[in-house]
């Protein structure tokens, strides 16, 4: 009785934490095509963003300004997911190049620094580098990801 006990408190623990684990960042492959502008992303590294939606499917793109495209119109680019079924949202920090938080960045906008489609959200974990970037390049301000408009992406682009 006691060994079964155990059983099922070990799968209750094993099942419960398996519904609460993310999704981590992964690198593109060659293939990897962003779904707005069909760019193969693993030349764009240095811009490189991802969602992870909560089936574990995942979708990438050449730079924040995509994914924000792709964002406020998932149903034209996936029309089988919401925003809902988004798990987690990765973008590139442009000074360390890692994957952080995208829904905690800080993203500059009107820089000088141009990313793969042109001019871009560079995105920041720390908000002194987002600072410091915006500046050292021109930048017109800084922005949060719950900030970010369909209008200010679209003024990013000619």
């Amino acid at each position: 009785m006691i060994r079964n006990v155990a059983r099922v408190v070990f799968l209750l623990v094993v099942l419960g934490s398996a519904q609460t684990v993310h999704a981590e960042a992964t690198k593109p492959t060659k293939t990897d095509k962003c779904p707005v502008c069909g760019m193969f992303v693993a030349k764009y590294l240095d811009f490189l963003a991802q969602m992870v939606f909560k089936d574990q499917t995942h979708a990438f793109f050449d730079g924040a300004k995509d994914m924000f495209k792709y964002y406020f119109q998932i149903k034209k680019y996936n029309p089988k997911k919401e925003i809902s079924d988004i798990d987690q949202i990765w973008v590139t920090d442009y000074y360390s190049l890692s994957p952080i938080d995208g829904r905690k960045a800080a993203y500059v906008i009107g820089s000088d620094v141009y990313g793969p489609m042109g001019r871009e959200l560079i995105p920041f974990e720390k908000d002194k580098d987002a600072e410091a970037f915006l500046k050292d390049h021109a930048g017109k301000k800084i922005v949060r990801f719950q900030d970010v408009t369909p209008d200010i992406v679209q003024e990013l682009d000619p």
